[in-house]
This record gives C-alpha cells, sequence and structure tokens, in this order.
C-alpha cells in the first residue's frame, strides 16, 4: 500500500508511506480538507518530515571528525520510500527507516527513526522516536514542516487570518537568507502581544523563525469563519512559519534544531540547536494537531 488511513466520527487522516508523510486531515461533518494539497505548481508537499538536520547546511555539507558529509536540505526522511510500516491499530500508525550503507554516507550515525501518528478525536499526535544503535554519542536535529490550506473557504481571503500564540511575545524573527541560512538580523514579527495577521506578501523574505518562544500553542484563526487549527508544541523550542509567497497555504513547523547561520563553522558538534543522544539510548519528542469546528 502506498497511503494508509486512521478514522474515527469526527476526521479521517491518511499518511504516505512514503516519507510516512501526513497527507490528508479531513473533517467527516464539514468535508473540509484541512492539510494543503500538495499542488505541484505551488509547493509539492503535504507535512513533510525532518530528520537528522533542520533547513540548510552551510556549502551543503557539515563536518564531523575531519571528514564532509552532504546530507541533503531538512534531511533524508521525506519521501523516502524505504520506510517501513511498522504497526497498525485502530487510532495509530507507526513508520520506521534503520540506518543502512546509503544513510551512512550522508550522516555518520547508526540511527533509527520512528515516527507514530495517533488519532484521538479531533486531536493527531505525532509522536517522533530515536534510537542510537551505535557505540558514540549521535547528533541530530528533527522537526515537523505540515502545511494547512489557507483561506479555508472561497470566500475569505488569506488576510481575514491570523496566527495566535498561547502566552504573550516579544520575539523577533530571523532573517533567512536567500541560500537558507540564518542571518544575524532579526526583525520584530508580531502585531500585539499574542498575534501575527497574515497578508498575501508576510513570506516575501522567506519564513518567519522564532528562538526561545514563551508560547507552547499556536492556533490559524479566522475574522470570518470559527474552524481553529492548532498546534501545540511543548517538545519544540523553534518554530517556522511559512508558505511561498502570495500562495493559499500556510506551514506551521516546530523544530528541534534550526539551519545553518551564515556565520557556521560547519562542525557538526558545534551546530546550533543540535541535539546529542548517548549510546544505546531513546529520545522522543511529539507534538499535536488539533482542529475545533465550533458553530456559528
Amino acid at each position: 500500500m502506498n497511503q494508509y488511513t486512521l478514522k474515527n466520527k469526527i476526521f479521517q487522516v491518511a499518511i504516505k508511506k512514503a516519507g510516512a508523510e501526513l497527507c490528508s486531515f479531513k473533517s467527516l461533518k464539514t468535508d473540509i480538507e484541512y492539510l494543503w494539497k500538495a499542488d505541484p505548481e505551488v509547493w509539492p508537499a503535504h507535512a513533510p518530515n525532518l530528520f537528522p538536520i533542520i533547513g540548510c547546511l552551510k556549502e551543503g555539507s557539515f563536518l564531523y571528525q575531519g571528514k564532509e558529509y552532504a546530507c541533503p536540505k531538512h534531511g533524508f526522511i521525506r519521501k523516502n520510500k524505504n520506510i517501513s510500516l511498522l504497526e497498525k491499530t485502530e487510532n495509530s500508525l507507526s513508520f520506521g527507516l534503520k540506518y543502512d550503507a546509503d544513510t551512512l554516507k550522508v550522516y555518520p550515525f547508526k540511527f533509527e527513526f520512528q515516527i507514530k501518528f495517533i488519532l484521538e478525536g479531533n486531536k493527531l499526535t505525532v509522536v517522533h522516536k530515536v534510537v542510537n544503535h551505535g557505540d558514540n554519542s549521535m547528533l541530530f536535529s528533527l522537526g515537523g514542516h505540515p502545511g494547512f490550506t489557507c483561506p479555508i473557504h472561497d470566500e475569505e481571503e488569506y488576510s481575514d487570518y491570523y496566527l495566535e500564540f498561547d502566552k504573550p511575545e516579544t520575539a523577533p524573527t530571523w532573517e533567512v537568507l536567500e541560500n537558507g541560512l540564518i542571518g544575524r538580523e532579526t526583525r520584530p514579527a508580531f502585531d500585539g502581544p499574542r498575534k501575527i495577521k497574515l497578508h498575501p506578501q508576510i513570506f516575501n523574505k522567506d519564513a518567519l523563525v522564532f528562538k526561545n518562544l514563551n508560547s507552547s500553542k499556536v492556533s490559524l484563526k479566522s475574522k470570518r469563519s470559527n474552524q481553529v487549527i492548532s498546534m501545540q508544541f511543548d517538545d519544540f523550542p523553534y518554530l517556522g512559519i511559512w508558505a511561498k509567497p502570495n500562495s493559499p497555504y500556510v506551514c506551521i513547523e516546530p523544530w528541534l534544531g534550526i539551519a545553518d547561520s551564515e556565520d557556521s563553522n560547519r562542525d557538526f558538534t558545534e551546530k546550533e540547536g543540535v541535539l546529542s543522544l548517548e549510546p544505546k539510548k531513546i529520545f522522543s519528542a511529539s507534538y499535536c494537531i488539533i482542529i475545533n469546528e465550533f458553530k456559528k
């Protein structure tokens, strides 16, 4: 099978085997598809899984123990066709990928990556598990990249939507350079203590990139309709907000890690946000997507 589904009385979700990518989050009550449709003319993805790096590497590679490794942007899980279905239950699907000769060429660690999707009512929990099968500490980052349809309704405009955070925020967004690296400059992003208003030009300078937010939850809301898409990201200290400029979707991206900065020395052991996992240990981190369809 190329695609698997989970379903309850409220929602149905679908996950592609390739990349273990969430590709649908649909209401069975309203028939609304909340996940971006992966239009190849705009952005041909739904919700890629990012591992073992986030974003771009300076000069396209990192240095580790005297060797250079050309790991692709956002890692090699997304679109990976070697991912296996590990388990399917009534409300969950689990997938996994283990290191092999090909991965060791671009990432020198004996990893095992697992991802589990759990559908409970109106909440989808995405659980990441990383196992270090090696004899040395393993360095990695991981994250999510789900895109959501915006606007949801034909009569709405992109500018009807805004992002509302659960706590007051003053964090700036860090500039993203043309080469995808994180620059030195920051700029204000919030239109109030908790709100970022969307508009067609908001991503003209690429993603909004946040470090050390106070919030662990952000919601996509509209001034003209009552659906609310929320992302709960307690385990993730970085957050990206992105879309192609003037496109009808928005990605809310919880990250454990970040793209290289323009000042990076490319040493993987010193990479900002990189995590270290001891030999034979297991790491776990989760985020949740919650959809509320309130009555008018």
